[in-house]
């Protein structure tokens, strides 16, 4: 302990022997003397951001800047970070005044004057902003002014702002900062007495649309100019909908010119009355979608609308247009459901470009759709507009079918100028490239197949053999005494009605003109194929009754006349009557593929072939019965089999060719279907002689008893002789094929 205060005591003295002074804090030693420390001078900022430092005598304090206050409270204060920005936007009412904006920045605040509003310099301090008379440098004319705030209209300053007081005749459509637009209410004028039914439904249209129109023309205040645009766009979908019920015709393409200009101009009229920049309607004839963009300044920048079947791609400058800019663009896709169904025929121009060429048939394979802009000049667009139109019937691209988009003109017809296909487009979809606007859609072009030399030779060779083929079949079954009955006169009849079919067919396929040799063709190769399967099922209903009745099998030939041959009559006066102008069409002598009289001929055919399938499974299935018990007629159940097989086979044949037909016909075919077409439908007969004729033993064993009475006469002399010597044995062979005649089927 006494060592310790000995060590102490030296270290002060030796301390104060070198003149060393210890100050304390706030203090700094200067030779023997402690002097005051500028802590705001040293380069470590104590008081942190945003707030300014003071030096007192051995300390010091800091204060926030202006715009910043501390968040603990305390106006003086010795730490870092407690200063905060002050919003004086909120927590001062109105700061800048009625007429201006606060905007809050660090430290201070900002303001601008509101729209309608200028700085006024005259006016010291915040909120200095004071109305401007924006109707002052306006030039009031009664002419229409590109550079006029109203155009025609009146303006009136209000405080912020002003409104357009349009005169009669013009309208603004209840925007009270936009330009007065003219309106040609009389447009709005039904067209003149026709006897269409349609027109009477236009009229409520134009009437409607007048009214609205003489309406929106009068001269009103803001106050007094709301429009309801969403409830008179519904008004005219639904009378829209009326016309195109199925209680209306629009059977003039004129009809449809007026239909469709109404709409456009009426939706064209309604579009800057809406409230939304995106409207939707749907009803069960139409599909619209609208967009409009309203403004002081003119749009920018793409329009892409799309529907069920259709989209449209464009941009605003195409919508708006270059003119004087009225205070709003629009721009709508309107899609009508069913109208494809009354343009079916208007293809004269189209036609009348195809001339010198393969003549095509032509179809709507799309939904009509219209496009509507604000821009009033659309017949030549600076940029094109892209619509895709969805196909009704999904087809790819052939060499029998193509694509084409086509445009309704004013001359109430189809046409094609102006508008192109783009590869984007496939199956499904076209995309057509359009320079001008009006109401589109996609027509399917069917090219007839052009028949090569070789495809014409095959068809009249086997055409040749089979003619050859159906004379041995009639005169075999004519004449052929040991199978006569009821399946051999069937078996007649069907060669008779194939042979005249083929020779028809042969002579007058191609022959059009004229029209009405044409329409004869058409008629007796409808009355012969038809002929054909109707004893096709005669023959089935045979079969049935030959395996089920067993006994009394045979049909009386009167009965086998009146339905094989008064049943297709029957159907192709019905056809005739119906649709006259349907036998006939402009590359075949052949029923038309329009307004379905197709079907008066696939019709009976898909019936027949159907009942034919019920009786051939019902006959397999007895068969097999009567094989599977303990005594069978082996005998008869082979022949029972085999004319089975031979009836399936035959139906299987004349079934399957005109498969081929159907999709010939319909101009989807390629050269390779033609030829399989062309060999069915040739040899058909070749066929039936083929499986009625050689494959039957009782037909081959008279050819041979025929051909060896040809060839060896003396012995047909002889045997005439052992006749007559021996008449009880031509008495027994006499009876003998009564016998057969008389059972009817028992020879088979």
């Amino acid at each position: 302990m006494e060592c310790g205060k000995e060590l102490l005591l030296l270290g002060f003295m030796w301390v104060v022997a070198k003149g060393i002074t210890t100050c304390p804090n706030g203090f700094i030693s200067q030779g023997r003397d402690c002097i005051d420390q500028n802590e705001c001078a040293d380069p470590e900022d104590h008081c942190g951001k945003y707030a300014k430092c003071f030096n007192t005598n051995g300390s010091y304090y800091c204060q926030c800047l202006a715009g910043y206050q501390n968040i603990r409270g305390s106006v003086n204060f010795t730490y870092d970070g407690q200063c905060q920005d002050i919003n004086e936007c909120t927590d001062h009412e109105n700061m800048c005044g009625p007429a201006s904006l606060c905007s809050n920045t660090f430290g201070s605040y900002k303001c601008t004057c509101r729209s309608g509003y200028m700085n006024d310099t005259s006016v010291s301090g915040q909120g200095n902003c004071v109305d401007i008379n924006e109707c002052e440098n306006d030039e009031l004319t009664t002419d229409l002014m590109a550079d006029s705030l109203c155009g025609v209209g009146t303006c009136k300053n209000v405080d912020g702002s002003y409104w357009c007081r349009c005169p009669k005749g013009y309208t603004n459509y209840g925007n009270a900062r936009t330009p007065c637009s003219e309106l040609d209410c009389d447009s709005f004028i039904a067209p003149g007495t026709s006897p269409s039914p349609s027109l009477s439904g236009l009229a409520a249209i134009f009437s409607m649309m007048k009214t609205s129109c003489l309406a929106l023309s009068a001269p009103t205040a803001p106050e007094e100019g709301k429009t309801d645009g969403e409830a008179l766009l519904e008004k005219l979908f639904t009378a829209t909908e009326s016309i195109l019920s199925p209680v209306q015709l629009l059977d003039r393409g004129e009809d449809v010119t007026d239909l469709l200009h109404t709409v456009e101009d009426s939706i064209r009229f309604i579009g800057p009355q809406l409230k939304h920049n995106s409207t939707r309607i749907e009803t069960t004839e139409t599909d619209a979608e609208i967009a409009v963009q309203k403004g002081e300044t003119r749009p920018t920048g793409p329009v892409s609308l799309t529907g069920e079947n259709a989209r449209l791609d464009t941009d605003w400058d195409t919508a708006s247009g270059t003119g004087p800019y009225p205070g709003f663009a629009m721009a709508a896709l309107l899609s009508y459901k069913n109208l494809d169904k009354y343009v079916k025929k208007s293809f004269d121009e189209l036609r009348a470009q195809e001339k010198g060429n393969a003549d095509p048939s032509f179809h709507i394979n799309s939904k009509v759709v219209s496009v509507v802009v604000s821009n009033p000049a659309t017949e030549n667009l600076s940029q094109p507009v892209y619509i895709t139109l969805r196909h009704v019937e999904a087809s790819e691209e052939s060499e029998g079918l193509k694509y084409m988009c086509v445009y309704w003109n004013d001359r109430g017809a189809w046409a094609t100028d102006g508008c192109s296909r783009q590869e984007a487009s496939n199956a499904t979809h076209t995309v057509c490239r359009c320079q001008h606007l009006s109401s589109f859609a996609v027509l399917m072009a069917l090219y007839p197949m052009e028949h090569t030399f070789g495809l014409q030779l095959v068809t009249r060779i086997c055409l040749v053999i089979s003619l050859l083929c159906l004379v041995m079949s009639i005169f075999t079954f004519a004449f052929c005494h040991s199978i006569k009955g009821t399946r051999t006169t069937i078996h007649l009849h069907l060669c008779i009605c194939l042979f005249v079919a083929d020779l028809v067919f042969l002579a007058g396929i191609s022959q059009t003109k004229p029209v009405g040799g044409c329409r004869f063709v058409a008629a007796l190769l409808h009355y012969s194929f038809l002929g054909v399967f109707t004893w096709m099922l005669l023959e089935g209903v045979q079969l049935y009754r030959m395996v089920v009745l067993v006994f009394n099998a045979t049909m009386r030939p009167l009965y086998l006349y009146m339905f094989g041959y008064g049943a297709p009559l029957g159907i192709v006066i019905i056809s005739a009557i119906i649709r006259p102008t349907g036998y006939g069409t402009e590359q075949y002598c052949w029923l038309s593929l329009k307004d379905g009289l197709i079907w008066s001929f696939f019709g009976p055919v898909c019936v027949i072939i159907v009942m034919n399938v019920l009786f051939f499974i019902i006959t397999v299935w007895k068969l097999a019965l009567k094989f599977a018990s303990l005594n069978p007629d082996l005998s008869k159940l082979h022949k029972i089999r085999a004319f089975t097989v031979t009836a399936i086979a035959q139906m299987c044949i004349l079934g399957l060719m005109w498969v081929f037909g159907a999709f010939l016909f319909e101009g989807a075919a390629n050269s390779a279907l033609a030829y399989i077409f062309t060999i069915l439908n040739s040899l058909q007969g070749a066929l039936v002689f083929v499986m009625h004729c050689l494959l039957s033993k009782q037909v081959r064993d008279e050819y041979a008893h025929f051909f060896s009475c040809i060839c060896t006469p003396e012995k047909k002399r002889y045997s005439d002789l052992l006749s007559s010597t021996n008449p009880s044995s031509s008495q027994s062979q006499s009876q003998g094929s009564r016998s057969g005649q008389n059972t009817g089927e028992s020879q088979i």
